[in-house]
């Protein structure tokens, strides 16, 4: 009698499951063709991070969050009352004063320092949303500035972006650091830190969620990994942020470095702070996933020095052909036509300055045709000469897809840069109103196939008072990559940051579903 309850109990639950499972529907041979796309829909959560923007009381930092309008940033009906979009300060701050900690070579765990330590006024959001298409902005100064954690919802959602961006007038984190910040995610590749005596590089991790995270951070350099004193992984407490000082993780100093970041458990947010006394500082975001043929967008017109870094992860070798996509087309520096990159390794190559002249983008793809080798890769551009230098870093990046945002865009000093490297491309460009107050302004661009287009005066709202966003929309044609150079000279220094503009993931594929009681059989 217990043996027939089960089964009946048992058929039941599996007839509910399988009556209640929703396929696209195909139950004879000719409905395969009848399969429809799935359609894409608005994302009804996003969450982004900011790292804890400096340790020197000298800096002065700008917020701002966007969220664009349009037929991706409509949610669902009734949504619009329930959406919500915020960048709160980080749950636990470090002991550290300065806030970022060096873990100990005697073998206790990176991090530890990391301490829940509530602050007043610590629930309340830095920023907050009210509508799409229109900013909103903040500032704060000194070198206690936390990390933030924000989500949005509803429809404000879809493709939120937000940038902080820090000025640091002297010392030696002395420049204009700027990042987007960053969704959660569980594996980060950064080619082109350093472990080297002039550089101070920490990789900044910022746990989003309600339970511990823990990371790994591998470090690989020229002749593969370097040993590193940490074993146990970092701690990185619930809602909390730890920045960790590369130099400390390894006894071999190495000049150019390629950095691995992985969670055992949880996720983070993850970007690295370079430093150096003698060219500034800016952050580095994460290269684009490993992938045989790489877009690094946007270097300067005026560049005098460009390093480009890679790494193959894999089991094999990469032979990768270098050119540059200039205003006209594509060409080969002279004495870089091949970068062979070592299974495991980290490869450099100094083009100096590559662009004579003409802003451009740096393509990487199989030397060989039918033999490409996933690859990272980034670039560090230095701008000015003697002690008037400034660094920036450009990732290799993502399409901007359906639509990608630079949040943090001033009357003067930004520069679009748009790439086509295959097939020619249309786009819109829209600048939102101000964070003060202006009106939507949009323009059209066509770039042509092989090209960067360098847009050194783009689209600026009407009657601006504030800051602004820049959304770039794919119309037409191949993918186009993007990048947007923010240029604020101070003292004679060519101060400047280089943000990519990835697809803002503001839809998700949904599946057109409905129950098929065919799975049944007879």
């Amino acid at each position: 009698m217990k043996r027939t309850t089960i089964s009946l109990i048992a058929t039941t639950v599996a007839l509910a499951a399988v009556t209640g499972f929703a396929a696209l529907t195909a139950p004879d041979s000719g409905s395969a063709a009848e399969a429809k796309a799935p359609a894409r829909m608005p994302v009804e959560r996003s969450s982004l991070l900011c790292p804890a923007p400096s340790g020197s009381e000298l800096s002065e930092t700008a917020y701002t969050a966007f969220t664009p309008a349009g037929k991706t940033g409509v949610a669902k009906d009734g949504a619009a009352n329930e959406s919500k979009a915020e960048l709160k300060p980080s749950a636990a701050t470090l002991a550290a004063p300065d806030t970022e900690t060096e873990p100990k070579k005697d073998g206790a765990k990176a991090g530890d320092a990391a301490k829940g330590v509530k602050k007043p006024g610590q629930d309340k959001a830095l920023l907050a949303l009210k509508e799409p298409g229109k900013p909103v902005a903040a500032k704060a100064s000194g070198g206690e500035t936390p990390a933030l954690v924000g989500t949005a919802t509803g429809s404000l959602a879809p493709g939120w972006t937000a940038q902080q961006t820090t000025t640091v007038t002297a010392g030696g984190a002395r420049g204009l650091l700027g990042v987007s910040c960053t969704a959660p995610d569980t594996d980060f590749w950064f080619p082109g830190a350093s472990t080297a005596e002039a550089r101070q590089d920490y990789v900044h991790l910022t746990n989003p969620d309600d339970t511990p995270a823990v990371a790994d951070i591998e470090l690989y350099g020229k002749d593969g990994t370097l040993k590193t004193t940490l074993t146990e992984g970092i701690p990185v407490p619930a809602g909390s942020s730890v920045p960790v000082l590369l130099s400390t993780l390894t006894a071999d100093p190495a000049g150019d470095v390629t950095v691995h970041v992985t969670t055992r458990t949880g996720r983070v947010g993850a970007v690295v702070r370079a430093a150096d006394d003698k060219t500034g500082s800016d952050w580095l975001a994460a290269s684009a996933d490993p992938s045989g043929t790489l877009v690094l967008p946007g270097i300067p017109a005026d560049a005098t020095s460009v390093q480009l870094v890679a790494f193959a992860p894999g089991d094999d070798d990469a032979d990768l052909k270098v050119q540059l996509a200039g205003a006209t087309g594509r060409i080969t520096p002279a004495g870089h036509e091949t970068l062979h990159v070592k299974s495991g390794m980290t490869a450099a190559v100094d083009l100096r300055d590559v662009t004579k002249g003409e802003a451009g983008s740096l393509i990487l793809s199989p030397a060989q045709s039918g033999r490409a080798t996933p690859v990272v890769a980034a670039l560090r551009v230095v701008r000015g000469k003697g002690d008037k230098q400034e660094v920036a870093f450009i990732p290799a990046t993502v399409p901007v897809g359906e639509r990608a945002t630079a949040a943090d865009n001033r009357a003067k000093g930004s520069t679009l840069s748009l790439t086509a490297p295959g097939a020619a491309a249309q786009v819109k460009v829209i600048a939102s109103a101000g964070t003060e107050g202006g009106t939507q302004v949009v323009r059209t661009y066509t770039v042509k196939a092989g090209t960067t287009l360098a847009v050194t005066t783009p689209p600026v709202p009407a009657g601006l008072k504030g800051s602004y966003a820049l959304t770039v929309e794919t119309v037409s044609g191949g993918p186009v990559h993007a990048s947007r150079t923010l240029a604020l000279p101070q003292d004679g220094i060519p101060m400047f940051t280089v943000q990519t503009l990835p697809d803002g993931r503001g839809t998700v594929a949904v599946p057109e579903a409905e129950q098929d009681l065919s799975v049944l059989g007879d």
